[in-house]
Parts: structure tokens; C-alpha cells; sequence
């Protein structure tokens, strides 16, 4: 079986069935349920998850990506500061870079007010950061390989229809 193909097929429509995957692949059912056991043992498949348009709701949410420039612990390097992090409950996501900055921070919180109080309150203190950038997301135009549309287009295309 082609494991790069499930892996694919998975991570696109994670709520396919098995047997829908098995069709899809042309393989035996029982063999990608042997499969998706062995991937999810592996940590190769870390887990399952919906992606929300959070827009669409009445849900207050915001969300931004912070630039964290830190300096690395002499034996741990950047682990142990990411470690610090990624524990917070408002941080959605954390990666080491390369460029200007050193950790890419995804944060979530009610409005960006929240998010600003979390950075200078919590993110900033972590001994080790020496400094943050601080970029709120407006509009999502994609996510996860999936096309969000703006409310802006959607207007738009009501507008167009009125004038034919």
C-alpha cells in the first residue's frame, strides 16, 4: 500500500471511512485499518481535527502569528524555550525558523487585545526571548489546503447577480 497516498487521502478528508479509503486506494479494507493503527502507533498520524471557519461563527476569535527571536540554552538549544511555549494553552502552534527570527508562534485568544496581554505579560518574560513581532491574521484566504471565502467576495457575487 502506498503510504504517502493515505497519508494524503487522510490528511485532506480526515473523516473518510476506512472503507472509503480502502475503495479509493484499491486496497482490502482490513489492510488500511492495519495501516492507519500502525501509522497512529508510529506517531506518523499525530491526530484528527476539523478546520473551522471561525469567521462564519458568532464566536469571538482572534488569532495571530508571533515572531519570537530568543537565545538558545547552551545544552537544550531552542527546545527548552519552544517547550516553555507550546504549554501555554493559548498557542495553537510553534516552529523553529530560519531567517530573521528564530520561533514562529500561532496564538488564539477572544479578541486581540487578549493576544497583546498574553504576549507582553507571558511571551515576552520567558527568559531567553529578546524580543516579539506580533502580526494578527485579518481575513483567512486558505487553511490546511482548503479555500476560505471572504466575506468581501461573497458580497461581491450578490452585488454582481442584482445587476444582471
Amino acid at each position: 500500500m502506498a503510504m504517502e497516498q493515505l497519508l494524503e487521502l487522510l490528511q485532506d478528508q480526515a473523516n473518510l471511512t476506512s472503507a472509503q479509503l480502502a475503495s479509493m486506494l484499491g486496497e482490502k479494507e482490513e489492510d488500511v485499518v492495519k495501516a492507519i493503527k500502525k501509522y497512529e502507533k508510529e506517531g506518523i498520524i499525530k491526530g484528527y481535527h476539523a478546520l473551522i471557519n471561525w469567521e462564519r461563527t458568532e464566536v469571538p476569535r482572534a488569532t495571530a502569528l508571533i515572531e519570537l527571536r530568543v537565545t538558545p540554552k547552551k545544552d537544550t538549544g531552542f527546545d527548552e524555550i519552544a517547550s516553555r511555549v507550546m504549554n501555554f494553552p493559548e498557542v495553537e502552534s510553534v516552529y523553529l525558523m530560519s531567517g530573521g527570527y528564530d520561533l514562529s508562534v500561532t496564538v488564539t485568544g477572544k479578541t486581540m487585545s487578549d493576544i497583546a496581554l498574553f504576549v507582553a505579560k507571558r511571551l515576552a518574560t520567558i527568559d531567553g526571548v529578546l524580543s516579539t513581532a506580533t502580526h494578527f491574521l485579518l481575513t483567512k484566504y486558505k487553511d490546511g489546503g482548503v479555500v476560505f471565502a471572504s466575506d468581501y467576495e461573497e458580497i461581491d457575487e450578490r452585488g454582481s447577480n442584482l445587476c444582471d
